[in-house]
């Protein structure tokens, strides 16, 4: 990868020349996907109509679809593989920028907040946030959950992905929801939105589960009432 160069101005006032890493890119060859742009053979097994969403079919992994509040349209899906989870949310964007950036800057002052710490990592897709959430354990005890967030801006659309469990640290143990998490396709639909505004979703042939909790703090492995499990 090369380096680009930033000028800048000492406090002597002379200028000087900083070589700095540009961010990584996205791994060509890889996705999530556009609806237009999905390469043959890149599930085969099939994927899973969730609106907005085609999630791959992977034998034994869960689903669970996750509301703002009751009544609501689901917000989020929330994939259970292997131990670990993968939530999913998809957002309008412009057509000429992405929002993953001032995304990142929203994430991280909700997490100091939160008082939570992270690190900005580059990852297999660009700049990724990997966060210690604080938390109280069901005996009362101060504990704290890791978080990795991933982020992809595609054509008129934004695709956000939260690992937990031990593939928000381990690379093997992610290695299944980082695969699903590529082979996702996302279909932005022809109607007007503003930029951030959730695509919207719908279950899989089951009811939705009632209000979740938002990160920080969001804790997908406890089980709601209604999953789905790809068999």
């Amino acid at each position: 990868m090369g380096l680009f160069s930033r000028r800048h101005r000492d406090d002597a006032g002379a200028e000087a020349v900083v070589e700095e890493e540009p961010e990584a890119p996205q791994e060509p060859g890889t996705g999530p996907w556009d609806a237009d742009d999905v390469p043959a053979g890149s599930a085969p097994a099939g994927r899973i109509d969730l609106g907005s969403l085609r999630i791959p079919a992977v034998d034994g992994m869960q689903i669970r679809m996750e509301r703002a509040g009751q009544g609501a349209e689901a917000a989020a899906v929330v994939l259970i593989l292997g131990g670990s989870t993968l939530e999913l949310r998809a957002f309008a964007a412009p057509r000429t920028a992405g929002i993953w950036e001032d995304l990142r800057a929203d994430i991280t002052a909700e997490l100091t907040r939160a008082k939570a710490t992270y690190e900005i990592l580059e990852g297999e897709h660009g700049t990724e946030i990997l966060a210690q959430v604080p938390v109280r354990t069901p005996e009362g005890r101060s504990a704290s959950v890791a978080a990795r967030f991933l982020g992809v801006d595609g054509p008129r659309w934004f695709l956000r992905g939260v690992l937990q469990g031990r593939a928000a640290t381990d690379a093997e143990a992610a290695r299944p929801l980082r695969e699903v998490f590529n082979n996702t396709v996302v279909v932005r639909d022809g109607t007007a939105r503003p930029p951030r505004e959730i695509l919207p979703l719908h279950a899989p042939g089951v009811t939705t589960s009632p209000q979740a909790e938002d990160l920080p703090g969001l804790d997908p492995l406890e089980p709601g009432p209604t999953i789905a499990e790809v068999r």
